[in-house]
């Protein structure tokens, strides 16, 4: 296992491009936009323990809230959002029971039910908590956040690992695992470690812990088994995803190489057998989870934003213990397109499932027929849901997206997503401009005097034929190492390395097995996922086949501030008076065809959309 630390984002400023916009946009629009939609259905006003029915997750939307604003406040402070958290961080102080306990429902609704449901995310509200108090002190210096949750987890390490005094030994919903590194890791104190420790190896051992009767199982929430014997992502996806995050950290901060195996197995499953070709996770809104391999509907596709997030997450904590392409690569994917998708471009409504087909017939039925409709995911995103995670969980995402660019040991600086940013790394500032995922140039401005060193740039898959890599100008004959490129040097005072890549469209299959996809074709640049939509190109978006041999062309588009790609191809004329079946054969006509990035879908009106599409 290598020892790769991921560079903290409070080291790497972003200046410009792609993620630097979208984090103005999280500061300007989605930031007051999450909270005015948190006010108006009364989260942050529960924090007064007088709402008559809070919810039994809304600490952990509060939660992430402010962490998605510590972020935000790092490299701008804003006095009155400061006073908005410390008004927030004072009411849970006033509220936290003596012996450290704080939960707004179970505190005003059914004290003495703490600690007795495995299903009602107690610690997983905790887990947020924590991961909001350690950002906020490290974005102000403020520690009283941190304090309240010390002295929570203190009473959690007591009532689980010691007493088992709780009615469930482990947590229903996982998050608070890794939090509790982030804990360890802010403050250097051991026993924060030894309950994540405790926590993670105890899954999947405990009859006392029984959730939802959803799959029969403990399947649901991943403890079927103890957790170095699973072997396929199972159940809810989100939970998944965070329970590996949690197992990824503790394997690489104990050297475990047989919990680094399991993380690695599951991981490939997930990405070779169960995600969508955007990076989407969890197929199915029964259990908002995983069914088996290659169930991938396009139409019913839950996609969770969350669940795409926490793949991400989940592969750069990978990145720590192994230099594979692959990580990278579904980090990205998951990204820019299975996240990104939850956020409209202007930044203040969201969607919580994300499909890869929209047919509006269908959601037309539903309305009027509620009782026998099929279970769809909505045609336009919204300000604010009842289950509102996911809006915040992708704010603090965007905020802290400098985890993703670099990681260093003692002799390699690895360059892993590619963004406009300066670095402090511990070889020195390495600045990095680049218009991608757009375009494809990367170029690195190097420290001058640093020790002989190595950087490793990533060659995503996608890019193996026909990139160049250049020293000054100079042609470099490196050949990749599971999807690095290793330049070692003495590097001087304006020495730049660029890299140049590939960004033609392509068009991506599925296995056969997708039952779905059989026949159809995805479109791909970079690291983009297109769709088309209605608006673009008229009803029956399936019917369109694209040409294979049809040159796709580029076109900046204002209004979704991205490349949309032009192209050509057929659909079918069908004979006159309409008939439901026909055995003359229909003639195929040329049409336009305009694609978009899928992350940009339904921002202008219900309509229409498709990611797979016919192949001419």
């Amino acid at each position: 296992m290598k020892k790769i630390t991921t560079l903290p984002h409070e080291k790497v400023r972003l200046t410009g491009g792609f993620w630097q916009a979208k984090r103005e946009l999280g500061r300007e629009v989605t930031l007051p936009a999450i909270r005015d939609r948190f006010l108006e259905t009364g989260r942050f006003a529960s924090l007064d323990f007088n709402h008559p029915d809070p919810h039994i997750f809304w600490d952990s939307d509060i939660a992430k809230w402010i962490e998605a604003a510590a972020y935000l406040l790092e490299d701008r402070r804003d006095a009155e959002i400061e006073e908005f958290i410390d008004g927030c961080v004072r009411k849970i102080a006033l509220h936290q029971r003596p012996d450290g306990y704080f939960n707004i429902h179970f505190d005003t609704k059914e004290p003495a039910a703490r600690f007795t449901r495995y299903t009602d995310h107690e610690l997983y509200d905790l887990g947020h908590l924590i991961e909001a108090a350690v950002a906020y002190k490290r974005a102000t210096g403020k520690r009283e956040l941190m304090d309240i949750c010390v002295r929570y987890v203190d009473l959690v390490d007591r009532v689980f690992r010691v007493e088992h005094s709780a009615a469930f030994d482990t947590p229903g919903h996982e998050e608070i695992e890794l939090a509790l590194y982030k804990l360890y890791q802010e403050t250097g104190e051991e026993r924060f470690l030894t309950l994540m420790r405790y926590f993670i190896d105890t899954r999947g051992t405990s009859p006392r812990d029984k959730t939802y009767d959803v799959f029969g199982t403990n399947r649901y929430s991943q403890a079927h088994l103890p957790v170095r014997e699973q072997t396929t992502a199972e159940g809810h996806s989100v939970r998944a995803m965070y329970l590996y995050c949690g197992m990824a950290d503790l394997a690489w901060e104990d050297g475990d190489e047989e919990l680094l195996r399991a993380c690695e197995t599951l991981f490939d499953n997930t990405v070779n057998r169960r995600m969508y070709v955007t990076g989407g996770i969890g197929s199915s809104h029964v259990g908002e989870a995983f069914t088996f391999d290659f169930d991938l509907m396009n139409r019913t596709a839950y996609a969770e934003t969350c669940a795409s997030l926490g793949l991400a997450l989940f592969a750069r904590r990978l990145l720590r213990t192994k230099p594979r392409g692959l990580y990278a690569d579904i980090a990205e994917l998951a990204l820019y397109n299975g996240s990104l998708s939850g956020l409209s471009l202007s930044g203040d409504s969201f969607f919580y499932e994300n499909p890869l087909e929209i047919q509006p017939a269908v959601l037309a039925h539903n309305r009027v027929y509620a009782k026998a409709r099929d279970e769809m995911p909505i045609p336009e995103r919204v300000k604010v849901f009842s289950c509102s995670c996911c809006p915040p969980n992708l704010l603090r995402v965007i905020g802290s997206v400098g985890d993703f660019a670099f990681g260093e040991d003692g002799e390699t600086l690895y360059s892993h997503l590619f963004m406009d940013c300066e670095a402090e790394t511990r070889f020195g500032r390495v600045a990095e401009t680049t218009k991608y995922p757009f375009e494809g140039s990367v170029e690195y401005r190097l420290p001058d005097g640093a020790e002989r060193f190595t950087l490793a740039v990533r060659l995503p898959a996608w890019a193996e034929e026909g990139y160049t890599l250049t020293l000054n100008g100079g042609l470099l004959d490196i050949c990749p190492e599971d999807g690095y490129l290793y330049v070692t040097r003495a590097w001087k005072a304006e020495d730049v390395l660029r890299l140049e890549m590939p960004f033609a469209a392509r068009l991506v299959e599925a296995n056969p097995a997708v039952h779905e996809d059989c026949g159809r074709v995805a479109v791909m640049r970079g690291p983009i996922v297109y769709c088309a939509e209605e608006v673009d190109n008229g009803r029956f978006v399936k019917d369109i086949a694209l040409d294979r041999e049809a040159a796709f062309t580029p076109e900046w588009s204002e209004e979704l501030g991205a490349p949309i790609l032009r192209t050509t191809g057929t659909r079918r004329v069908w004979p006159a008076g309409n008939p439901l079946y026909s055995a003359r054969k229909a003639q195929r006509a040329h049409t336009e065809i305009v694609l978009i990035p899928y992350a940009c879908f339904a921002n202008r009106g219900v309509s229409e959309m498709t990611v797979w599409l016919l192949e001419k």
